[in-house]
């Protein structure tokens, strides 16, 4: 059963506020709290280790999986992979994340280990939203690795979310690039406190014709810490765009590593950094409509957000 502490994570991680419709798999705890297949999608317990094998049939459209863990109790600690199989001609939504509560002293940490497998000409639109909330001295861990394998002509979205309560995390991101395959990056990230953030990203543009776009928007405030290292790597007749776009606050740190290689005369690369404070011409305006500087300040953060 979810508690309501459980239902509230899984509001914040992946908007469910009741069960949801077509495939689902609700881990709670480092316990199967749900799952729910259909005639395409099939979620299947992985016999060596902890997590699951997904499962889509070619064909499948207009349909979903939701795969949200919520930790509650202090303390726990966990790995688990999860490996996706999405057959071709594909259109489908997956919808992953995690939410920590930790009241306790012990530190909380899942590490999700996601590999997508993606068939030809299929189409795949990724969530994944992190989450820590509690007045515990505990930490709230969280050190995601998904690793993307795209044939030829697929395309996959993926939104990244991190925006409250996460001490430390450490996002890893491969993705491998068949033919035509086009990748989309979309992160939002905001750090705030002591808290520390590192996003890598690695892309291997291998087939004719493939493209990436790997974008991200953060804010570090207070005493917090960013680090955004992305690589586009182009071995064929390809295009490739990173940026990085911040707002440093406070006595944040940020540091943005943006990386090209060209291994071929027709790979086409770019990359874009840019890290500043609010200008105060922004927060000015603002007050002059009758905010206090601090809602100002979180009115222009909600917006670059957005």
């Amino acid at each position: 059963m979810i508690d309501e502490i459980q239902k509230r994570l899984l509001a914040e991680v992946a908007d469910l506020h009741e069960v949801p419709e077509g495939a689902y798999n609700l881990r709670a705890n480092s316990k199967l709290a749900g799952r729910s297949t259909t005639a395409n999608i099939d979620i299947i317990t992985k016999e060596d280790v902890s997590g699951i094998d997904i499962k889509i049939k070619d064909g499948t459209k207009n349909e979903s999986v939701h795969i949200p863990v919520v930790l509650s109790d202090s303390g726990l600690k966990e790995t688990v992979y999860n490996d996706f199989y999405i057959g071709e001609n594909c259109d489908v939504i997956i919808v992953a994340g995690c939410g920590i509560h930790n009241c306790g002293n012990q530190d909380s940490e899942h590490d999700g280990v996601h590999r997508f497998y993606v068939g030809k000409n299929s189409k795949v639109r990724y969530v994944e939203k992190h989450y820590g909330e509690g007045d515990g001295t505990g930490k709230r861990i969280l050190n995601p690795v998904t690793e993307v394998y795209m044939q030829e002509n697929s395309s996959m979205e993926m939104e990244m979310v991190q925006i409250k309560g996460v001490d430390s995390t450490i996002r890893t991101t491969k993705a491998e690039l068949d033919a035509g395959a086009k990748l989309i990056v979309r992160e939002r990230l905001m750090t705030h406190g002591n808290q520390t953030a590192e996003s890598i990203y690695e892309t291997n543009l291998n087939g004719e014709g493939s493209s990436a776009d790997v974008v991200s928007r953060s804010v570090a405030k207070d005493s917090s810490y960013q680090k955004f290292d992305s690589r586009i790597t182009g071995n064929a007749a390809c295009t490739g765009h990173t940026e990085c776009d911040a707002i440093i606050m406070d006595n944040a740190k940020i540091l943005a590593v943006p990386q090209l290689e060209a291994n071929d005369i027709d790979a086409a690369l770019v990359h874009e950094a840019a890290i500043g404070k609010i200008a105060g011409e922004q927060i000015i305006k603002l007050m002059t409509l009758g905010l206090t500087k601090e809602q100002a300040e979180e009115q222009i953060i909600n917006g670059f957000l957005k």
